[in-house]
Protein backbone atom coordinates (compact mmCIF):
# COMPACT_ATOMS: atom_id res chain seq x y z
CA UNK A 1 0.00 0.00 0.00
CA UNK A 2 2.81 2.23 0.88
CA UNK A 3 4.31 1.55 -2.60
CA UNK A 4 1.63 1.97 -4.54
CA UNK A 5 0.90 5.58 -2.77
CA UNK A 6 4.59 6.58 -3.64
CA UNK A 7 4.45 5.56 -7.07
CA UNK A 8 1.06 7.90 -7.27
CA UNK A 9 2.84 10.59 -5.66
CA UNK A 10 5.84 10.26 -8.13
CA UNK A 11 3.87 9.62 -11.51
CA UNK A 12 1.56 12.78 -9.98
CA UNK A 13 5.14 14.89 -9.76
CA UNK A 14 6.65 13.69 -12.99
CA UNK A 15 3.43 14.75 -14.75
CA UNK A 16 3.01 18.11 -13.20
CA UNK A 17 6.69 19.31 -13.75
CA UNK A 18 6.33 17.82 -17.45
CA UNK A 19 2.95 18.87 -18.99
CA UNK A 20 3.31 22.52 -18.67
CA UNK A 21 6.76 22.28 -20.95
CA UNK A 22 4.66 19.76 -23.35
CA UNK A 23 2.08 22.58 -23.44
CA UNK A 24 4.54 25.80 -23.57
CA UNK A 25 5.90 24.10 -26.88
CA UNK A 26 2.76 24.29 -29.08
CA UNK A 27 3.63 26.32 -32.30
CA UNK A 28 0.13 28.11 -32.60
CA UNK A 29 -0.14 29.32 -29.39
CA UNK A 30 -2.01 33.00 -29.79
CA UNK A 31 1.41 34.74 -28.22
CA UNK A 32 3.94 32.91 -30.47
CA UNK A 33 4.72 34.43 -33.19
CA UNK A 34 8.39 32.72 -33.88
CA UNK A 35 7.44 29.77 -36.81
CA UNK A 36 11.65 29.45 -37.22
CA UNK A 37 12.52 28.55 -33.31
CA UNK A 38 11.97 24.86 -34.27
CA UNK A 39 14.42 24.43 -37.28
CA UNK A 40 16.74 27.14 -35.17
CA UNK A 41 16.98 24.71 -32.31
CA UNK A 42 17.07 21.86 -34.38
CA UNK A 43 20.50 23.01 -36.56
CA UNK A 44 21.70 24.28 -32.83
CA UNK A 45 21.48 20.34 -31.96
CA UNK A 46 22.97 19.79 -34.86
CA UNK A 47 25.87 21.91 -34.62
CA UNK A 48 26.69 20.86 -31.43
CA UNK A 49 26.71 17.14 -32.41
CA UNK A 50 29.06 17.58 -35.13
CA UNK A 51 31.33 19.89 -32.96
CA UNK A 52 31.71 17.25 -30.80
CA UNK A 53 32.99 15.05 -33.36
CA UNK A 54 33.65 17.32 -35.88
CA UNK A 55 35.24 21.07 -34.83
CA UNK A 56 36.98 21.74 -38.63
CA UNK A 57 33.42 21.03 -40.05
CA UNK A 58 31.73 22.81 -37.48
CA UNK A 59 33.54 25.54 -37.55
CA UNK A 60 32.91 25.55 -41.35
CA UNK A 61 29.13 25.08 -40.61
CA UNK A 62 29.53 28.59 -38.31
CA UNK A 63 31.40 30.39 -41.20
CA UNK A 64 28.44 29.12 -44.01
CA UNK A 65 25.48 30.54 -41.32
CA UNK A 66 27.17 33.44 -40.56
CA UNK A 67 28.03 34.59 -44.25
CA UNK A 68 25.87 37.88 -45.85
CA UNK A 69 23.58 35.47 -48.03
CA UNK A 70 22.62 33.05 -45.54
CA UNK A 71 21.98 36.07 -43.19
CA UNK A 72 19.94 37.74 -45.79
CA UNK A 73 17.99 34.79 -46.97
CA UNK A 74 17.05 34.36 -42.94
CA UNK A 75 16.14 37.86 -42.50
CA UNK A 76 13.49 37.49 -45.17
CA UNK A 77 12.58 34.17 -44.47
CA UNK A 78 11.52 35.70 -40.89
CA UNK A 79 9.89 38.30 -42.24
CA UNK A 80 7.48 36.36 -43.99
CA UNK A 81 7.08 34.05 -41.50
CA UNK A 82 5.70 36.66 -39.11
CA UNK A 83 3.47 38.20 -41.93
CA UNK A 84 2.18 34.79 -42.48
CA UNK A 85 2.10 34.22 -38.73
CA UNK A 86 0.08 37.05 -38.50
CA UNK A 87 -2.31 36.47 -41.11
CA UNK A 88 -3.31 32.79 -39.26
CA UNK A 89 -4.26 34.86 -36.01
CA UNK A 90 -6.07 36.77 -38.06
CA UNK A 91 -7.69 34.01 -39.82
CA UNK A 92 -8.37 32.11 -36.55
CA UNK A 93 -9.54 35.35 -34.49
CA UNK A 94 -12.46 35.36 -37.73
CA UNK A 95 -13.50 31.87 -37.64
CA UNK A 96 -13.63 32.00 -33.74
CA UNK A 97 -15.80 35.44 -34.63
CA UNK A 98 -17.54 33.34 -36.76
CA UNK A 99 -18.38 30.65 -35.05
CA UNK A 100 -19.32 32.54 -32.12
CA UNK A 101 -21.88 34.10 -34.54
CA UNK A 102 -23.46 31.58 -36.72
CA UNK A 103 -23.69 28.67 -34.74
CA UNK A 104 -23.72 29.69 -31.23
CA UNK A 105 -25.74 32.84 -31.69
CA UNK A 106 -23.74 35.19 -29.71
Amino acid sequence: MLQSRALVLALILLLSTTLPEVQSNALLQKDRREWLATPEAIVSYFYEAVNKVYPKVSQFFLDTVQSPTVIAARQRLAKEANRVGAMIENLFDKIKNLWYKSVLGY
